[in-house]
């Protein structure tokens, strides 16, 4: 009972903060419930379910204050879904470790710019045809690329789509609608491997729930433009930093 409870409050916290930000909690969860005990197929099968359960949550709200933009979300997850299994080919005829490398790379620039630079915004009269093009664009690159080094592909999208100029808070929640979909397969992938544990799963289920309610009602009520692109810069630098631990622990 000590772990599940502990495992709750974690995911509570962590899927709050990442929220705000329109990523999953999912790459943090899975080793904080593998060093809590949890066995690796379990913690990866339970942190991508409660990706689709927070960002669930988390959309209904998004979508009611009309942050979502579908016109830009469909052709991302459509061609994103496409593209990702090209990418998992791809990346067994190159380096990895070379490639993680310039993964590491790509996110500290992207962080250094949600932090220090102000592009143009788009607002809801953009083209039709200008956010199609965005969304098939940005489903290719975060697709292939998520595929290719075997991470979530929201973690290309929210940057790559305040970088063309979208509002960061239109961006973070298109993007954890994406997500919904994008974790729930990769669940899927590994169920098939790995069984649940019903009582951790009820516990962070809960907490996930209620992290994904708090950081929404943050992104929505509380917080500004400037603060939620500050708040994915961190995300992002705190993603980069983690990735360059276990390279260089490697």
């Amino acid at each position: 009972m000590g772990i599940e409870l502990a495992a709750g409050a974690i995911t509570l916290v962590f899927t709050a903060l990442l929220t705000i930000a329109g990523v999953g909690a999912a790459f943090i969860l899975i080793p904080v419930f593998i060093a809590l005990g949890v066995d690796i197929h379990i913690a990866m099968a339970t942190a991508l379910l409660l990706n689709s359960i927070a960002m669930i949550f988390a959309s209904y709200r998004f979508i009611r204050k009309k942050l979502v933009l579908f016109d830009v979300a469909v052709p991302i997850l459509i061609v994103a879904t496409a593209l990702s299994p090209l990418g998992a080919y791809v990346s067994q005829v190159l380096n990895r470790t070379i490639l993680l490398w310039l993964f590491v790379g790509f996110l500290l620039f992207a962080a250094g710019m949600m932090l220090f630079y102000e592009s143009k915004q788009h607002t809801f009269q953009a083209s039709g045809m200008k956010r199609l093009v965005s969304g098939l664009g940005v489903g290719a690159f975060a697709g292939f690329l998520g595929g290719l080094l075997g991470v979530g592909g929201g973690n290309f999208i929210v940057p790559v789509l305040v970088w063309l100029g979208y509002n960061p808070k239109n961006a973070s929640a298109t993007t954890s609608f994406i997500v919904i979909f994008s974790s729930f397969s990769g669940f899927l992938g590994h169920a098939t491997v790995g069984h649940l544990d019903i009582k951790l799963l009820s516990f962070t289920a809960i907490g996930s729930a209620g992290g994904a309610l708090i950081g929404a009602w943050l992104m929505t009520e509380k917080l500004k433009r400037r603060q939620v692109k500050f708040i994915i810069g961190i995300v992002l630098l705190g993603i980069a930093v983690k990735m360059l631990w276990g390279l260089l622990a490697a």
